[in-house]
């Protein structure tokens, strides 16, 4: 074996490697034991000796499942520090060696520094646990293994930066930066020895890199040195970038290098850098997060300028870099909106830079665009489509009557109009013309796809606006028995009811059970007749319980149901009380969301919390599963309808508190069971906290609502107005498009509260 102090004299050196010997001490590794992104490790073996052997195509398919399994999407594990000596060892031998070089730096990078309190790599907040055997201290973390393993082969990292090779002095260069704290004393000399005679700009721009990842201040000088014209393109935009992730001031010279650069993305196409693909995208992301007015600024002139150019895919680079710095940015659409109309313009017909799309990004702010984009909507193909899109946020009303003339060719445009995905958009007004068209969609669309959906929501978020739709859903309900009868009742005037209701009755009788309880739960919110409604819910339960099949949710929808009935279903408490899940046993989210809505059915029905409460204190208990957040609110909430009767759950209700993601929830329940142990100002700084941090923020303001904001003290109404004020966007997560909705409404929100106090 070749040991670090053998790499200097020889390496890769391809008559160094043994490989009878190399397979022998691979197979001698416990393998089955250790484990990667699949469970057991046992397969590593193969695939090493597959990356070390002679057949080529062997070697690429093990090299891809050795990506998938000890460096899955970025993370690594045991088996992954296992492997790195022996990928080591291939890699001196000369054997793929930039190929093996990039796992091993990814090794490295999807690794931690060991904590240097121990001075041995040991992570006692891994969640690990005990070492069951020796001195009882933590065990080392997978990722801190991963980091110590590959700096143990930095002799070999840096020795690959001197190799003939370009491709392996870059993977070399890379790789080494990722070595961390542990790495950087050995490796910083040797980086910069290499970048003084480097030649290469792809391997200049790794060392940089890498260089400003291990030292940042001692590398500040070396980035600002490189930012001007004499530098070849791929260091200068990768000096401008770290200049950026250092924190030093921008300036003109930076703002003239990204502009003389544009396109940037082909200047990193081949670099090893894969988190810093999109250099303009991540240069303005990276200004934005400082947050300061100059920043701001900066970032603005960059993409008024870049959106402005004369090159398309510079206009493309900059459109996408827009619609984040709408999602990060309150002024930014604003600030952004001439530039995107003019690259818009630009674009003719066709949206080549997706700038005639972008501009729904803009909200209000793309008010001047309005006739751009209704002439475009008037077009044909999907680009017409991507127009009318854009202006439902716009303009709504304009494009709900431009929508009417062409609703069959214009499915994002309507899927926009209805609420988009989810259905997290605002939905387009009522307008006459839009009400006509959509009553003929109703008469000529075919079972399936999204167009029922996308009608129903429309006509439901009309109401009565849309009676005269009544006709037209009623002879549509054969076809669609499982969406239409919400719009039914949302729409129906008083006159049309013992009509709608004889058509509801009708398909309570006929068809698969989920529509027949679909129209049975209309029928009772039209009427209040439960008649029918009471028997399919028992069905439903007897069928479900124990998981004695129906489909997913269906118990939660049946409690559900059962619970808007109230008193009246009392037969179906026997039922309801069967369907819940045995005490102490292990439930996934969705059988934690069936017992929350069986709990609160039993309440509602029977008006004692005696049953509910124990249930809700077994999942309130259980909080270390993954993606519990939204069964939990479901549980507080359910806890808050219980009243002071839930008094026992006080404790587990304040422990959620002090989660941010729970604290509105948990602070709304312990205001309805014992008001009398709220610290209301604590429980203000601690919502105000959850806001601030964009993890519940729009839940967080309506308690504080709730609660009242008049009682504020000073300090928290100074945080409360700095958050409708400030410039970044509290909402900071959605679906695409959302973000920048739902933190203006949040914006509304507070600043009426403020108003309030």
């Amino acid at each position: 074996m070749i040991d670090a102090m053998d790499f200097d004299r020889a390496p890769f050196r391809a008559e160094l490697f043994d490989a009878e010997l190399f397979r022998a001490e691979v197979d001698a590794q416990p393998w089955a034991s250790y484990t990667h992104a699949y469970g057991s490790a046992e397969d590593v073996p193969g695939c090493l000796r597959a990356l070390a052997g002679d057949d080529d195509a062997a070697a690429e398919e093990a090299q891809s499942e050795l990506y998938g399994s000890i460096l899955h999407q970025g993370s690594v594990y045991e088996a992954s520090a296992k492997a790195v000596p022996f990928l080591a060892r291939i890699a001196a031998a000369g054997i793929r060696t930039a190929d093996v070089l990039l796992l091993i730096g990814g090794i490295a990078e999807g690794g931690t520094d060991p904590d240097p309190g121990s001075g041995s790599g040991l992570n006692p907040g891994s969640g690990s646990g005990p070492n069951p055997v020796g001195s009882g201290t933590a065990r080392e973390s997978d990722e801190a293994a991963c980091r110590r393993a590959v700096v143990a082969q930095l002799p070999l990292l840096l020795a690959s930066v001197e190799h003939r090779d370009r491709a392996v002095r870059q993977a070399a260069a890379w790789a080494a930066g990722w070595t961390g704290t542990a790495g950087a004393a050995l490796a910083v000399p040797a980086l910069r020895d290499r970048a003084s005679i480097e030649t290469d700009p792809l391997v200049r721009a790794e060392l940089l890199t890498s260089l400003v990842e291990l030292d940042p201040e001692g590398s500040a000088a070396a980035a600002a040195g490189a930012v001007g014209p004499d530098s070849p393109p791929e260091l200068r935009i990768a000096a401008v970038t770290a200049c950026a992730d250092i924190g030093l001031p921008w300036t003109r010279d930076h703002h003239e290098a990204v502009l003389d650069l544009l396109p940037l993305d082909r200047l990193v196409a081949d670099r090893y850098d894969h988190s810093r693909n999109e250099p303009l995208h991540d240069i303005c992301l990276t200004l934005l997060d400082r947050d300061t007015g100059a920043d701001r600024e900066a970032v603005f002139a960059l993409l008024d300028a870049a959106l402005r150019s004369a090159d398309p895919e510079a206009r493309t680079e900059a459109v996408w870099v827009v619609t984040t710095a709408c999602e990060l940015s309150r002024s930014a659409p604003a600030r952004l909106a001439p530039a995107l109309i003019s690259a818009a313009v630009e674009d003719a017909s066709d949206d080549e830079t997706g700038a005639l799309s972008a501009l729904g990004r803009l909200g209000p702010s793309g008010a001047p665009a309005a006739d751009l984009l209704a002439a475009r909507a008037a077009g044909d193909g999907d680009t017409a489509d991507r127009a009318l899109e854009a202006l439902v946020a716009v303009d709504p009303l304009r494009a709900a009557r431009l929508l009417a003339r062409d609703l069959e060719r214009r499915p994002r445009a309507l899927q926009a109009a209805s609420g988009g995905l989810a259905d997290s958009l605002p939905v387009v007004p009522y307008a006459p013309e839009l009400l006509a068209a959509v009553r003929r969609r109703l008469a000529t669309m075919e079972p399936g796809g999204t167009t029922p959906f996308r009608l129903t929501a429309l006509l439901a978020s009309w109401g009565p606006d849309a009676s005269d739709a009544v006709p037209e859903l009623l002879a549509a309900l054969p076809a669609h028995p499982r969406v239409l009868p919400k719009a039914l009742v949302a729409v129906c005037p008083p006159g049309s009811r013992a009509e709608v209701a004889d058509a509801l009755r009708a398909r309570t009788g006929t068809g698969p059970a989920d529509e027949r309880i679909e129209a049975a739960r209309a029928l009772h919110e039209l009427t209040g007749d439960h008649g029918p409604l009471l028997p399919l819910l028992a069905e439903r339960l007897a069928g479900s319980a124990g998981g004695g099949g129906g489909s997913a949710g269906a118990i939660r929808e049946a409690a559900e149901a059962a619970a808007a009935v109230g008193p009246a279903a009392a037969s179906l408490v026997p039922a309801l009380r069967a369907a819940l899940n045995s005490p102490g046993a292990e439930r996934n989210n969705p059988q934690m969301d069936d017992d929350i809505a069986l709990a609160v059915a039993l309440h509602r029905i029977t008006g004692d919390a005696a049953e509910a409460v124990p249930v809700l204190a077994g999942v309130l208990g259980d909080r270390d599963g993954l993606w519990r957040r939204w069964t939990l609110v479901r549980a507080t909430a359910a806890a808050g309808g219980l009243g002071p009767a839930a008094r026992t759950l006080v404790p587990v209700l304040k422990a959620l508190l002090a989660d941010p993601w729970q604290t509105p929830s948990a602070a709304l329940a312990l205001r309805a069971v014992a008001p009398e142990d709220l610290d209301a100002g604590h429980v203000a700084g601690l919502l105000l906290d959850a806001a601030e941090a964009g993890t519940a923020p729009c839940e967080a303001v309506d308690a504080l609502v709730a609660f009242g904001t008049d009682a504020l003290s000073d300090e928290h109404r100074a945080r409360l107005v700095e958050l409708g004020e400030r410039d970044r966007r509290v909402v900071r997560s959605g679906l695409d498009g959302t973000v920048e909705i739902t933190d203006e409404r949040l914006r509304a929100r507070v600043r009426a509260a403020v108003r309030g106090a």
